[in-house]
């Protein structure tokens, strides 16, 4: 019951305009506990924070601000929350001297704690986004969480990867948990429910304000165990997810690209300065041992849903597999041409393209291009 009474006080402090992660830190520092802070007198607060603007906030939102109401309207609204001291929240990120002493959550926090960020460029190409769904499909079936940050491009395309292998993805939002953005992710984010969670650090009414994105990547790199950048131009705010990362100790991947396009240029200089280079999710399992010994499986004999193909009368699409593949080479060859030397539909063959892109058998060009995968 102290423990609900604290979690809900830390909640109605975060009500206080001015008053973010940084302040209740802070606060529970010099009074033990946020209860005990609520409670204190207006001279402890002014002897010990020397009238500072947000004290003087605080003191008048203290007095029109009631804990229970505030807790209600966060139960009202599905939402939970979550402090350091409690073992749902991020492991990983409850290790670090600045983690948030407060989260809120939709869905579950489920899973060992281990995870794997995926995150990229929000004007991703077609490949970057194969990329994607690739490495989180290959992660989420190693039983590891994939973390990103529901926004365009690449971010969409790693939630989408974990949840096609029934994986447990998290999304960390830039604004409250009332709102989601972009708002055409608002189906993403329901399907992230049914087996991960939406989390942030900003209170509910929070709009999606720039200056919120930068504090959301910290705890997209402080969840994790390694950062992986998909496609990152020169100036991504994927790359400030990874000064955080390499901040907090964490691993920092990238995945190589194509040189004429811009969106690799930011991946290639972290290759540069000594990134890992990713081509698969052996080569993240190689760095990090904790991961080394997780089952997985090959990509191109499961379908979306994590089921066998074997056995499930899928003979035809097989052979169309074979069809597609001998018509392609290392000369890059675009999907209209591989449609007119098929008696396939585009659909389907789009389709087709990128279950061999997932299997590690295709990969796919700028302007929708495609040649034989390098071996080995």
């Amino acid at each position: 019951m102290g423990m609900e009474r604290e979690k809900i006080v830390r909640a109605a402090f975060r009500t206080v305009k001015g008053l973010g992660s940084q302040h209740l830190r802070q606060l529970i520092a010099c009074f033990g506990s946020a209860v005990k802070a609520w409670e204190a007198s207006t001279q402890e607060y002014l002897h010990i924070f020397n009238q500072e603007k947000w004290i003087k906030e605080l003191l008048k939102a203290r007095q029109i601000i009631d804990p229970q109401k505030v807790g209600d309207a966060l139960i009202r609204q599905g939402i939970k929350i979550i402090t350091p001291d409690e073992k749902e929240y991020p492991s990983l990120l409850a290790e670090l001297s600045d983690a948030p002493p407060l989260l809120y959550y939709r869905g579950q926090l489920k899973g060992d704690g281990d995870g794997l960020a995926i995150v990229g460029s929000r004007k991703a190409t077609p490949y970057g986004k194969a990329v994607a769904k690739m490495l989180a499909r290959d992660a989420a079936a190693k039983g590891i969480i994939v973390i990103s940050g529901l926004a365009r491009g690449i971010d969409t395309a790693a939630h989408q990867g974990s949840l096609q292998a029934d994986g447990v993805t998290w999304a960390f939002l830039g604004c409250g948990l009332d709102k989601i953005y972009p708002q055409e992710n608002k189906g993403l984010a329901d399907e992230i429910l049914k087996n991960g969670a939406l989390i942030s650090e900003f209170v509910p009414g929070s709009p999606p304000n720039a200056v919120h994105f930068p504090a959301r990547n910290r705890l997209i790199s402080g969840s994790s165990r390694g950062v992986v950048v998909v496609e990152a131009a020169e100036k991504s705010g994927a790359l400030i997810t990874v000064d955080f990362a390499l901040e907090q100790g964490r691993e920092v991947f990238a995945v190589p690209g194509p040189i004429f396009s811009e969106v690799s240029r930011g991946s290639h200089h972290l290759l540069r300065q000594g990134a890992k280079i990713v081509e698969g999710i052996d080569d993240i399992c190689n760095e990090l041992p904790i991961w080394s010994n997780h089952e997985g499986y090959s990509s191109l004999l499961r379908g979306p849903s994590g089921t066998s193909k074997e056995g499930s009368g899928l003979a035809k699409e097989e052979l169309d597999y074979e069809s597609l593949l001998s018509q392609l080479s290392d000369v890059p060859i675009h999907i209209d041409q591989l449609t007119m030397n098929s008696s396939l539909t585009v659909s389907a063959i789009s389709l087709a393209l990128l279950e061999l892109q997932l299997g590690g058998k295709v990969t796919q060009l700028p302007g929708q291009h495609y040649v034989l995968a390098r071996e080995r």
